[in-house]
Formats: C-alpha cells, sequence, structure tokens
C-alpha cells in the first residue's frame, strides 16, 4: 500500500545513524520515492553521498544550501511527504519539536508538514529515561506524534538498558504496520473541514487487547483478543473529533494516530489505570478482553517439568466493568460480550448486572466474527426491548455504528 508514496527520513546526530541507511534502502525497495533531511551533526556520522546514492534523491542538510529545485526546500517537502519517520531521533529534535523550536531543515520540515511523523528514539539509557526526555515524548504523543519503542541491550558507550535502535527490518516493519491500520491519503495535505466531528469535546476511554496473567517468567495466561476492535473504535471517535485515551494489554498493532495511550500487562495494572483515570472522561467503552483469572501464586522461577501433572490454582480479577457501574454516574458505560451459545442471553445479563448502558455482542465461532479478524459480526444491545444485528463488516464500519449508537444514547439523555 506505499508503493508510490513519498518517505521524508530525518536522520539525526547518533551513531546508530548508520542503521538509517538500510532503513532507507528498505523504504526504497517497498517502492516508495525517499528523500532524507539529514543533522549538521548527523554527517560526522555518516556520508550524505551514502544516502543520496541509496535513495537516488538529493540529500538536503542546510536551510541555505543552494537549491536544486525552485521549491522552498522545507516547504516543498513538508507538502510532498506521505510521512516523515526521524532515525535515529535524538534527546535533541524531540526537545526541539516539542518546544515549538524550527532552526534547521528537519526540525523546520517537521514543523510544517500535515503528514504523520515517526519518531525512532536512539540514545543512551539513561538519557532516555530523563524525566525531561520522557516529559517531551508524552507532550508529543499528546499532540499526535507517533513513537516507536526503543529497543534494550548493550549500546556503544559501553553501558546495558533502553534506548538502542530498534532493527532497520523492524522500523520498516512498523512503518508499513501502522499504515496498514488507515488510509494514509487522509494524512496528507488533508482538509477535515468536511468530515464528521460530531464527538469534538467528547472525552472517551478504551481498553483494547488481552491481558496477560503470570505463571512463572516463561509462561503466562491470556485469549485470543487482537485488540483490532478496540482499536478501530479508537480511531473513528478521534476521526469524529473526540479525544481518546486508549488503555492496551498487549497487541502487535500501531497505535492510532492522535491517541493517548497506556500499555498495561495484567488484568490487575489494567484495572488500576482504568479506575485512575475513568473520572477525567464522558464515555467508557471496555472492548478489552480482560481474564477473568489469575494465578493465586506467581513463582519467581520457571516451573521445572517433573510430573505428569501440574496445578495451579486460580483466584478472581477484578471485574473492571462492574466497578464502572457502580461509580460511573452520568458517564455512559459500554461493554463487549465475546460469547460461543446463547448470545444474546448472556449479553443481557452481563448488561444488567453491570449496569451498563450498552453492550455489543459476538458469537466469536461465526467466520469473520472471532478474534484477529478484519471483520465482525455484532448485535448492539441496549436491553430487550432493543437489539439491532449488524451484518459482517470491516471492524471501522463496526466502530462508527457503535459510536452513532452511543450518539443516540447521550442525546436521549441530553448530556
Amino acid at each position: 500500500m506505499l508503493k508510490g508514496k513519498t518517505a521524508v527520513v530525518g536522520v539525526c546526530g547518533g551513531i546508530a545513524a548508520y542503521k538509517a541507511v538500510e532503513v532507507v534502502s528498505r523504504l526504497k525497495k517497498l517502492g516508495l520515492d525517499v528523500n532524507v533531511i539529514m543533522t549538521k551533526n548527523a554527517t560526522e556520522f555518516v556520508n550524505s553521498l551514502t544516502f543520496r546514492s541509496i535513495s537516488a534523491n538529493p540529500v538536503t542538510i542546510g536551510m541555505f544550501d543552494n537549491p536544486l529545485t525552485w521549491d522552498i526546500g522545507h516547504i516543498s517537502l513538508a507538502k510532498k511527504a506521505d510521512f516523515i519517520v526521524v532515525v535515529p531521533a535524538t534527546a535533541n529534535i524531540i526537545g526541539k519539536v516539542a518546544g515549538g523550536i524550527a532552526d534547521d531543515m528537519l526540525s523546520t520540515t517537521i514543523m510544517a508538514t500535515h503528514a504523520p511523523v515517526i519518531f525512532v528514539p536512539a540514545m543512551n539509557h539513561n538519557m532516555y529515561e530523563n524525566p525531561i526526555v520522557q516529559s517531551n515524548i508524552e507532550k508529543l504523543k499528546n499532540l499526535g506524534y507517533v513513537f516507536m519503542e526503543p529497543d534494550s541491550g548493550l549500546m556503544a558507550c559501553g553501558t546495558t538498558g533502553r534506548g538502542r535502535l530498534p532493527e532497520p527490518s523492524d522500523i520498516v516493519e512498523y512503518i508499513v504496520d501502522f499504515f496498514e491500520s488507515k488510509n494514509i491519503n487522509s494524512y496528507k495535505d488533508a482538509d477535515f473541514s468536511d468530515e464528521k466531528k460530531d464527538l469534538k469535546d467528547l472525552n472517551i476511554l478504551v481498553t483494547a487487547g488481552p491481558t496477560r496473567e503470570a505463571i512463572d517468567p516463561v509462561r503466562y495466561i491470556t485469549n485470543h483478543s487482537s485488540g483490532k476492535m478496540g482499536y478501530a473504535i479508537a480511531q473513528c471517535s478521534l476521526k469524529r473529533g473526540a479525544k481518546v485515551k486508549l488503555i492496551s494489554g498487549p497487541v502487535n498493532i500501531p497505535v492510532p494516530f492522535g491517541a493517548e495511550v497506556e500499555n498495561v500487562t495484567s488484568a490487575q495494572q489494567m484495572h488500576q489505570k482504568v479506575m485512575e483515570s475513568y473520572k477525567d472522561y464522558d464515555i467508557l467503552i471496555m472492548v478489552a478482553a480482560v481474564a477473568d483469572y489469575r494465578c493465586e501464586e506467581v513463582s519467581q522461577n520457571k516451573i521445572k517439568k517433573s510430573q505428569e501433572e501440574m496445578t495451579i490454582k486460580l483466584v478472581k480479577n477484578p471485574d473492571i466493568a462492574k466497578e464502572l457501574g457502580k461509580v460511573k454516574g452520568n458517564r455512559i458505560l459500554v461493554g463487549f460480550s465475546a460469547e460461543t451459545d446463547d448470545m444474546e442471553e448472556n449479553a443481557l445479563k452481563k448488561l444488567e448486572s453491570k449496569n451498563m448502558d450498552m453492550i455489543v455482542a459476538n458469537d466469536v465461532t461465526q467466520e469473520g466474527a472471532g478474534f484477529s479478524t478484519d471483520t465482525n459480526i455484532v448485535k448492539i444491545i441496549r436491553g430487550k426491548e432493543y437489539i439491532k444485528s449488524l451484518p459482517l463488516m470491516d471492524k471501522i464500519k463496526v466502530a462508527d455504528n457503535i459510536l452513532d449508537e452511543i450518539l443516540l444514547i447521550k442525546n436521549t439523555r441530553g448530556c
């Protein structure tokens, strides 16, 4: 889907700059028109001729270099870019953009673009964990900039920690996955004036994905949830003007552009984050497939295979939706019910017992409605007298239908 698109690769001054050469090569092999902007410090690590040879395009460095075309450099690149990826992204460039500073070609181009900007940080682990750097990253995430998490491991400085640049193949895979979840054309020079913004001024909290309940440091209990439905709801909510917070279990999906995200692993962690956050939100949409049980005891060491049978004692996890039902006040609470039999009956029981305003039910045994699919077949239930059946459709369309129903509830209440 990226073939024929234009990528601008920003290369900053760090030892990991050499890996950007392979990123450019891989993007070029995918059929993209790749344009490289190097900071002056980056040229101390990699010669611009290398990028020019691989990208088959001129490399831009200085703000006042002799132009190769009549276009103003940063405006030209900002307009033609379908996306910008900064690799490696240093603390310096992150701080500049967060502070609104545009004093070189790369920072100026980032400021002037409507295209998505993906930062791939790489720096010493102490620098990466510095609260100022983390604050800048969070600020940019909240403004809609995208960050790929750095790897952990041995660094050029001889220390070990989080801050290594991911492998080029992983970076390119991340970029491809990011754009598979959205229409890249919707960002370039976008005019959003005609889009439906009926969720403007609403704050929406969405949970998504599975949870993992540890058995020992190696094993865990989980389920088949991919997170696609929850992420689709977050994406559609953003498109329709809402402010969205996504509390996500472990998934392999790029974060929707513009969402604030908190990553969790276990049901208890998700419970804690939801209960800390819900008061700031008007609509609570609980899509996550939260494990009902966890291990009573988690072994600190790997359990060795010694007997034919092994017994694990499970205890109940907190029921997040049920607890929200007790304290939601005038907020709209929406739940999900994945069933294999008696779908409507089971969903109605959950709707009532958890004091939810609406529940979305699906039969995961139906083809096209199970986990990890891009489609779904659901019933939207607000009570015995209000059950709306949706046919097989893309999860993005399902999400829009769910949001339409939520708006009906909101407008009926006048809240």
